[in-house]
């Protein structure tokens, strides 16, 4: 059934429902997030995707609890998500290593170890991102979920890919995103 075609008191339900989460979600306090880079390239110096990330948590009054700067190695990923997961941070944010060339490994071992998927982030973020780069979004393997009581979100490693879902997805959700695998 499409909204559209949804009795209108089931639609104020949806509404109601969706908003009093939020609200709930909100009087919890900040929310902790860890920040993971995955690169060949990049130096601590030169992730500017860590540093916006770090500004934009900071700024809305939230804790970078931690900072990894890893290879797209399957092992070092998998490795950094069981270190960083199932404690006090509530959300691990990825970027890197989600395209399909040999060395994009992100989303293979991160996809492993989801023990529940959030489909609809991905797909959103590669509609957002149509916008930008057409195509080419296609590509993206963006994608995200919750390993042991704790969100799991994995973008692409380009700034403007992080910005995008920072903006469009992460931020308006994440009070809401923080609550939900942990009440």
């Amino acid at each position: 059934m499409l909204p559209s075609d949804q009795p209108q008191h089931e639609t104020r339900w949806i509404i109601n429902s969706s908003a009093q989460h939020k609200a709930a979600a909100a009087q919890q306090g900040p929310v902790t997030i860890a920040i993971v880079t995955v690169s060949d390239t990049r130096t601590p110096d030169t992730d500017e995707n860590a540093a916006y990330l770090r500004e934009q948590i900071t700024a809305a009054g939230h804790q970078v609890a931690a900072y990894r700067l890893i290879k797209d190695e399957v092992d070092q990923v998998a490795g950094v998500l069981d270190e960083l997961a199932g404690g006090e941070t509530r959300i691990i944010l990825f970027n890197g290593g989600t395209g399909i060339a040999p060395r994009d490994r992100t989303f293979d071992a991160l996809s492993r170890k989801l023990e529940k998927t959030l489909p609809g982030f991905g797909e959103l973020f590669r509609m957002l991102s149509y916008e930008q780069v057409g195509s080419a979004a296609m590509l993206s393997r963006a994608t995200a979920g919750v390993y042991q009581n704790t969100a799991i979100i994995s973008t692409p490693g380009s700034p403007a890919a992080v910005r995008l879902a920072w903006e469009k997805l992460i931020a308006p959700e994440l009070h809401h995103l923080a609550w939900e695998v942990v009440r």
